[in-house]
């Protein structure tokens, strides 16, 4: 039979049946609207917490700390590889010195109070940390109200908008809303000075050791002398209050470098000048029972060149002893989250799919019934068993693509719809809309395709049936 038979033939039998057609056609295309809507919900959902994880602009940075007196895995060191080491100048060096470094700085996290000049007498309390000249670059500063610090050692801030609002003496927006201030409110801080009220670590970091009696007379140690030879005894440091005058250059909305940091920082020093308060960290107190040379950080944050070096470089990191994270390893974890997400809705999307092969089944049954005499005149007159094959597997086929189009229309209408309406909620609650629904073409033409393979295997037994009808008890029947 020529090709233009067989479509002629099946396209005739569609078009007689064409009530019960078109009803097995919508219910494929319900299963595939359906398996197409849940889908790209989970690759929505999945675009966007990579997108979140990428605007903290950390994706070639990697975060390290010392592993000197924690137990088991934490984690930020997944891996424990080499001897614990104490995170000081030695330990930044030798990471500015791999070749896939771009740069080494440390993570500076204090307590300050800052008074403007209008309201001295109200204290606001921030968490103040510290930004290198390359953080310009990050997707924070697209909606930066004024400008970026002027130099690396100037006593400049930028503030994010939350607390620029506490200024202001304003009520405070939604958490989620990242909303700007108006020019009017910004110009009003923009420029001005703040006291800046903080408390220094004063004193040397690691003092020389003590000199060492000749061998021939060795000295007799007491016991105040021996606890002075133990790891971090010959450290010692006071906290002194100091007052800054900095000035306000800029406004955020988004915190930068976000993914990295424990909690919620709202006023930003330039790298340089924050280094050089030696101001009071949570873990000085930690770090000054630890052995080290020269200045021992709470954490640093290593920059590479490109961002297909962080798994290398974060590897080397660990293997010198010290803990190791960066947002790799949580786009990797999120990564396997969503795979598994995406294959528990496939599988549900997948049953309605299913129910519609059974009204495949039913309706090529059906259409056997009613055309025994047509395919039993078609064998009599020399149609092949392959020839009445593919005329049934012909329309199911036709079925199945008319039916996938349609789903793939329907499914991605729903999420148009229901994303549509979730942003309309999210606006009235003051939370920034977000688009979490996603059809790429990868998710079309696998429904495409998904669709007619299973209206072809609903096919093959009404096909089988039909090709087995003896021509001569068929004519005979009716």
């Amino acid at each position: 039979m020529r090709a233009y038979d067989l479509v002629e033939l099946a396209a005739r039998n569609l078009r007689e049946a064409a009530l019960r057609n078109s009803l097995t056609t919508m219910g494929i295309s319900v299963g595939v609207a359906s398996l197409v809507a849940m889908l790209s919900l989970g690759i929505g959902l999945q675009k966007l917490v990579n997108r979140q994880l990428g605007r903290s602009g950390l994706f070639d940075s990697i975060f390290v700390t010392s592993r000197q007196g924690q137990r088991g895995r934490t984690p930020l060191a997944p891996v424990i590889t080499g001897q614990p080491r104490s995170l000081d100048d030695t330990a930044r060096k030798d990471f500015a010195k791999m070749p896939e470094v771009l740069e080494v700085y440390p993570i500076i996290s204090a307590a300050g109070e800052f008074r403007t000049e209008t309201r001295p007498e109200d204290a606001h309390f921030a968490v103040v940390g510290a930004l290198p000249p390359s953080a310009r670059a990050s997707e924070a500063f697209d909606d930066l109200q004024g400008t970026f610090y002027s130099g690396e050692s100037v006593p400049e801030v930028l503030i994010l908008a939350d607390f620029a609002r506490e200024l202001l003496g304003l009520p405070p927006e939604a958490r989620t809303a990242e909303q700007s201030l108006k020019p009017e409110q910004a110009a009003q801080l923009l420029g001005k000075q703040l006291t800046f009220r903080y408390a220094e670590r004063e004193g040397s970091d690691s003092a020389p050791a003590p000199a060492q009696a000749p061998a021939t007379e060795p000295a007799q140690k007491n016991d105040s002398q021996a606890a002075d030879e133990t790891p971090g005894a010959s450290s010692a440091f006071s906290v002194v209050r100091r007052e800054q005058k900095v000035k306000i250059v800029g406004i955020l909305t988004t915190e930068p470098y976000r993914g990295l940091r424990s909690g919620s920082t709202s006023v930003f020093l330039p790298l340089a000048y924050a280094e050089s308060l030696n101001m009071m960290q949570p873990g000085d107190l930690r770090n000054l029972m630890r052995p080290g040379q020269g200045k021992s950080y709470n954490a640093l944050l290593v920059r590479v060149i490109k961002s297909k070096d962080v798994q290398a470089v974060e590897e080397k990191i660990r293997q010198q002893g010290f803990g190791a994270f960066s947002l790799l390893d949580a786009s990797r974890n999120v990564t396997i989250f969503f795979t598994i997400l995406d294959m528990f809705l496939g599988v549900f999307g997948s049953l309605a799919l299913a129910v519609a092969s059974l009204g495949i089944i039913n309706t090529l049954v059906m259409a056997i019934l009613e055309r025994r005499r047509e395919i039993g005149i078609m064998k009599a007159i020399g149609a092949t068993d392959g020839d009445v094959k593919r005329i049934f597997l012909f329309e199911a086929g036709a079925m199945g693509i008319l039916g996938g189009v349609l789903g793939i229309g329907i499914g991605w209408a729903i999420g148009r719809v229901i994303n549509f309406g979730t942003n309309l909620y999210l606006r009235r609650i003051d939370i920034k809309p977000e688009n979490f629904w996603y059809v790429p073409l990868w998710l079309v033409l696998a429904a495409l395709g998904f669709s007619v393979a299973v209206s072809l295997g609903a096919a093959r037994y009404p096909a089988s049936r039909a090709a087995k009808l003896d021509p001569v008890k068929a004519l005979r029947h009716d």
